[in-house]
């Protein structure tokens, strides 16, 4: 079997798409010895690179307006062309722009090819409303998320399979009319994000005692994820706290929220941590995660830090709701776009026992999610898929 991972959502600082298909590349190389891989995504210049069974090519593509990682791949021609010379049996998207529609031209060309949809970010309610509002006014934002939820429904009604990475983003897509849906959720490295990677030099490099309070967050660092609102619920909360915020990541929001961090003092905007073992060190050595993020599909970042022991004060919104399920002790939420909730969240929280829920966030995870459950289930799809259209049934 021969599989094409395929996205414009790849960017060498990062992300969950990027984590989920070097995940899948590893998980590959140790368990499925007869699998050959294509990872197909921008870059600055056209390049192949092969190493035995394992191929990464890069298509020239600009750098999106405002981002200085994350590039538009507009090229179909040319990436129509790589996948008439790799000729992958299964083509696995995860975004749902041009490349989508590029797969299932090839698929149209060469009838034993199968093109799946994987399901990475919540389009009409992340992206396409929120711009439209802003700048439009609500009712036009309402009117362009019934647009772009048709044009998901005509998008991922014509895959192979659709698949969800969350039971939330499941119903998402069904309530949107997309019958063909498959649950897998990601996974995470639970030898990498662990406990025991706390590290008290970190801490006092951070200026953060062991009895004072390290809040984190690790993402993007842009208007979609809502760091804005951690640096503003940080500022509410009372010095007798003694709390220091770290936020990890990279993004046009990047640059205001360093210099708001600068000014407050006891504030740091870390970039991108392109070592997976470093920014567990980090996650470890925290004490609650903190993201204002609505729209998770299945908020990989929050189970890296419930790995890592941390509790997670959060929003009731996407994916985040069963990450922190209400009652377990992992955390708390509060109401999406509320700074309030946010920050008094933030203070309950930190007296509590930290310490326990840390515990039981580890439990949680353990039980749930790796990411060989998650690519075993990946290739099971895969050899279904295939299996359907060698008999004919679609």
């Amino acid at each position: 079997m021969k599989i094409c991972d395929l996205t414009q959502s790849y960017a060498a600082t990062g992300g969950g798409v990027r984590t989920y298909l070097h995940s899948k590349i590893g998980y590959l190389r140790q368990h499925a010895p007869e699998a050959r891989h294509l990872l197909l995504i921008p870059g600055e210049r056209d390049t192949t690179r092969r190493d035995g069974r394992f191929t990464v090519r890069t298509v020239a593509s600009p750098l999106l307006p405002g981002s200085k990682a994350y590039r538009l791949l507009w090229r179909s021609d040319k990436v129509a062309r790589i996948l008439e010379q790799e000729r992958p049996d299964i083509i696995d998207a995860h975004c749902a722009y041009n490349l989508p529609w590029t797969a299932l031209h090839h698929r149209r060309r060469h009838a034993g090819a199968r093109v799946i949809g994987t399901y990475m970010t919540d389009l009409p309610r992340a992206y396409v409303r929120p711009v439209a509002a802003r700048f439009l006014g609500k009712q036009v934002g309402d009117r362009a998320n019934e647009l772009a939820e048709r044009y998901v429904r005509a998008l991922y009604g014509r895959m192979d399979a659709a698949v969800a990475i969350s039971p939330a983003q499941a119903a998402r897509l069904a309530e949107m009319g997309v019958g063909n849906v498959e649950c897998i959720p990601l996974g995470v490295d639970l030898e990498t994000f662990h406990p025991s990677h706390r590290d008290p030099a970190l801490r006092r490099r951070l200026g953060v005692g062991e009895d004072e309070l390290l809040l984190v967050y690790a993402g993007r660092i842009d208007l979609e994820k809502r760091p804005e609102l951690v640096m503003e619920a940080f500022t509410r909360l009372p010095p007798s706290l003694r709390a220091v915020l770290v936020l990890v990541g990279d993004g046009p929001s990047r640059e205001a929220l360093a210099k708001r961090a600068h000014e407050h003092g006891r504030a740091h905007v870390l970039p991108f941590m392109s070592e997976r073992a470093e920014l567990a060190r980090l996650l470890a050595s925290a004490d609650i995660y903190v993201s204002a993020m609505p729209f998770e599909t299945f908020g990989l970042s929050i189970v890296e830090a419930q790995a890592s022991g941390l509790p997670v004060v959060g929003v009731a919104g996407g994916a985040m709701v069963e990450r922190v399920p209400e009652g377990a002790g992992v955390g708390l939420l509060g109401r999406v776009n509320s700074v309030e909730d946010l920050a008094s969240n933030i203070e309950a929280m930190a007296g509590s026992d930290l310490r326990e829920a840390g515990r039981r966030a580890r439990a949680l995870v353990e039980s749930q999610f790796s990411w060989k459950r998650t690519f075993d289930r990946t290739l099971s799809l895969y050899e279904r898929v295939l299996a359907r259209g060698r008999t004919g049934l679609r």
